[in-house]
């Protein structure tokens, strides 16, 4: 049943098309739906993280953190779009329902997953978005996500020596986070906020700090993201239910971890 649910997975085909020597594909497919339900998959992607961790295999020097759009098929847009309505609440009759992680654009309709990744370019913590939302406001929820138990006991460890992020990440909201948090980080100003800071002098703060050299290292989180989307399931999103589909964005991660 684990190896069905895992050929899927991998290969992206329907539930209905699994090959028979995986039993039958409706039962391997409710077990994948309860377990993303109940937090089953979350609890092995947290464990493998502990193991991890006391084997010495997190790169704990450098998280950063990156988000990619993966298209959503058309079958992924059959789950009931409104919730139940709210007195006095507006809303145009297209929208979809935020926490099923779709979003309309004009490539249709997409979805959004959010990552912290750590050196050696495995995820850490994972979220699932509509297409539409922002990467700023998404920093602080990911970050919030990072805990990596340990098995001897004691407070799981939730902060890394350094982040790092591009310039959709750059906030005032954002580096005050990372700084109560004692985080150091290597975030780009982009040129508008670095000109509004200069603009009201003394006030403005100090420049953010940036290390060219550091930031080059940016690039591992986004070789994580091409090797979760060698994964077909998670490249497009064939899953109706957004629980559904973190469930197997977090598949495809415990994978990456039990590769080395």
């Amino acid at each position: 049943m684990i190896d069905g649910i895992l050929f899927r997975q991998r290969t992206g085909v329907p539930w209905r098309d699994l090959p028979a020597r995986f039993g039958k594909w409706k039962t391997v497919y409710e077990r994948h739906r309860r377990w993303s339900a109940d937090g089953t998959w979350d609890k092995i992607f947290a464990a493998v993280l502990a193991d991890a961790d006391v084997e010495g295999r997190i790169d704990w020097s450098m998280v950063s953190v990156d988000s990619t759009s993966c298209r959503a098929h058309q079958h992924a847009a059959g789950a009931r779009k409104k919730p139940p309505r709210v007195p006095g609440e507006r809303r145009t009759p297209w929208q979809h329902r935020p926490d099923e992680g779709l979003g309309r654009s004009r490539g249709g309709l997409t979805c959004k997953i959010h990552l912290a990744g750590e050196g050696g370019r495995r995820p850490l913590a994972l979220l699932v978005t509509p297409g539409q939302w922002g990467d700023a406001p998404q920093l602080i929820p990911v970050m919030e996500r990072i805990r990596v138990g340990r098995l001897g006991g004691g407070r799981p460890r939730t902060r890394p020596d350094h982040l790092s992020g591009d310039k959709a990440y750059s906030s005032r909201r954002n580096r005050r986070y990372l700084r109560r948090r004692q985080i150091k980080h290597t975030i780009p100003e982009p040129s508008n906020q670095r000109a509004n800071r200069k603009r009201r002098g003394s006030k403005g703060g100090r420049p953010a700090g940036f290390d060219k050299t550091v930031y080059k290292r940016r690039n591992e989180v986004e070789r994580t993201i091409n090797a979760l989307k060698g994964s077909r399931a998670v490249a497009t999103r064939f899953d109706k239910r957004a629980y559904v589909f973190h469930g197997t964005v977090t598949v495809a991660a415990i994978r990456l971890w039990l590769r080395t």
